[in-house]
């Protein structure tokens, strides 16, 4: 996902997450101490901050992972032909809407239609800058730019991207209430392991609201965060490709089969 100014960068849904190609595992959770939100996390995988350069599209064979296609965009990636996306196997997406209470993503619009009309399930994601305002505020021009949900079998609860600047767990969790109480939804985190342990001390405190999307590249399988016992999504690289995008584009996958993305875009058990 991206940060910024840009061309740089989930009632409660308990998520049955499967593990390798059967195994269900229910998320767990129990509290741990958290370190300050100036802090800054230690490198690993995750987005493109201010001014990082995009990496190319990787030449290597990409790895076969389980699951559902997914990716996430941004102005980034420019026009996306999403009828093109949606016939090359892409059954979900994220995309960028806003970071911080300052920035809407250009792109944001014309993604979050054509890919509703291509038949692609969509979601919005929001890239936190905690350092700038409370979560409470920026979870309210999130929800209020694009990072609302609609019953319609094709949307997706709004995503936060948690990278570069440390969050805390009470910066989260305000972040977290304000969205749920406008939306109806628990908000889908999104975060790295490397981010996660040192902003949070590895805090299970959301394991058992929302669901995870794991950045995590190369292998084959995640690296998790402390304090989750199970995945939703895992982004897996940040170098893939897919028809309908010029250049490199974030891949992802669903952890589990079409039954259980759509049970999470329609709120249902």
């Amino acid at each position: 996902m991206k940060g910024s100014f840009d061309r740089v960068r989930r009632g409660r849904w308990r998520a049955l997450a499967i593990v390798g190609a059967s195994a269900a595992a229910a998320l767990v959770v129990t509290l741990v101490t958290v370190s300050p939100a100036s802090a800054a996390p230690p490198p690993g995988p995750g987005h493109e901050g201010m001014a990082g350069p995009r990496p190319a599209v990787s030449n290597a064979v990409q790895p076969a992972v389980a699951g559902l296609p997914g990716i996430d965009v941004s102005s980034y990636q420019g026009s996306i032909n999403w009828t093109a996306v949606k016939n090359a196997g892409i059954k979900w997406a994220y995309m960028k809407a806003t970071e911080s209470t300052t920035y809407y993503d250009p792109t944001f619009n014309a993604n979050y239609v054509n890919a509703y009309h291509a038949g692609v399930i969509r979601g919005a994601y929001h890239f936190a800058q905690p350092g700038q305002s409370s979560g409470a505020t920026q979870a309210t021009y999130f929800a209020t730019h694009g990072g609302g949900w609609s019953a319609d079998n094709l949307t997706l609860p709004g995503m936060l991207d948690l990278e570069g600047t440390c969050a805390s767990v009470s910066w989260i969790r305000d972040f977290y209430n304000t969205y749920k109480a406008k939306t109806g939804r628990d908000v889908v985190i999104y975060t790295s392991a490397s981010y996660w342990n040192s902003c949070t001390g590895g805090s299970s405190a959301f394991a058992s609201l929302t669901p995870l999307d794991v950045a995590s590249w190369g292998g084959s399988s995640p690296v998790m965060p402390g304090g989750f016992g199970a995945y939703t999504m895992w982004q897996y690289t940040d170098s893939g490709s897919v028809s309908g995008i010029s250049g490199a584009v974030d891949r992802d996958t669903f952890n589990g089969p079409d039954a259980r993305l759509l049970a999470l875009a329609n709120n249902t058990p």
